[in-house]
């Protein structure tokens, strides 16, 4: 039974909808600590464009899984699940409320519904199969995952060499079929959590706190902190920390791509277009409360629900 099990709660929304700022609310009311739901946060010199919470907010709350990792790095979703379910467990047994914070919806879908046992990639393995399709061609591999994993052979296209590679992988990996191993998921999260979803109910707002969060990004010396991004040699375009909403549009502004009001605008747009993803996730979260971003109430709402 949920009630059983030991409290947390998930506080979702999309960007610029006011969720830091509520979540150190809860923390100051309830014995609460803060983990990070957000793949940008994670990251270390990457302050200004991530809207990572300031050294005042972060000395009232501190937020685990934020600054674990160089930009340099990639952190996937199992990662993520690794990472907050053993700070939930720390959180827990210290007889703390585990307060789950963010916008990375993937992340929150994982931890809550578990993840599939997949291997991750083989340089080796992948070359082999390169190698096979240079003398079969893509048609014969395909034939060969049609005999090992009839159900993803079905939905995987001959001329997608891809996806076509990462089913065949899996199998040369495991013995195991792609289909049969996305079937094993881990088991779904054991505690007694409730969710919460934080927005303005006029997309308009949300679009101009957007446009007015970045404006204050710039002031605050975003240009800056990309430029010392980078002058490094490790890192690209090519890496999640970069393509991170902002960064890569300020990214591509200093490699002269275009000039800095466009720069500006396509920042503006690629982050209302996170947002719209953000929101269309929510709406179709099963067990969700929802919160007005202006409402003079949302925290009376959450520790009243909390304590029910």
């Amino acid at each position: 039974m949920a009630e059983n099990l030991p409290p947390a709660i998930a506080l979702m929304g999309p960007t610029a909808s006011g969720k830091t700022a509520l979540a150190i609310e809860l923390c100051q009311r309830l014995p609460c600590e803060i983990i990070s739901v957000d793949s940008a946060l994670i990251y270390r010199d990457m302050d200004i464009g991530t809207a990572k919470p300031s050294a005042d907010e972060l000395a009232i709350a501190p937020h685990r899984l934020i600054n674990i990792k160089d930009p340099a790095e990639v952190y996937s979703a199992a990662d993520f699940r690794h990472d907050a379910l053993q700070a939930m467990t720390e959180i827990s047994a210290a007889g703390k409320i585990p307060l789950l914070v963010g916008g990375t919806m993937m992340y929150f879908k994982i931890l809550l519904e578990g993840i599939s046992p997949l291997p991750t990639a083989n340089a080796e393995i992948r070359q082999q199969i390169e190698q096979q399709a240079e003398q079969q061609g893509w048609q014969a591999l395909h034939e060969r995952l049609q005999q090992v994993d009839p159900v993803s052979a079905q939905r995987i296209h001959p001329n997608d060499p891809q996806r076509l590679t990462r089913a065949l992988e899996v199998f040369f990996l495991t013995g195991k079929s792609l289909t049969e191993l996305t079937k094993q998921k881990s088991p779904p999260l054991a505690y007694n959590l409730k969710q919460f979803a934080i927005a303005p109910q006029d997309r308009k707002v949300l679009h101009d706190r957007i446009a007015q969060r970045f404006d204050l990004m710039l002031s605050q010396g975003f240009e800056n902190e990309v430029k010392k991004l980078f002058c490094r040699s490790d890192l690209h375009l090519d890496l999640p920390s970069i393509r991170a909403v902002g960064y890569r549009q300020m990214w591509e502004y200093l490699q002269g791509r275009y000039d800095h009001q466009e720069m500006r605008d396509r920042a503006i747009i690629a982050t209302r277009q996170l947002a719209k993803r953000q929101l269309t996730w929510l709406r179709s979260w099963q067990n969700v409360h929802w919160l007005d971003t202006f409402a003079i109430n949302n925290l009376e709402r959450v520790l009243a629900i909390q304590q029910d």
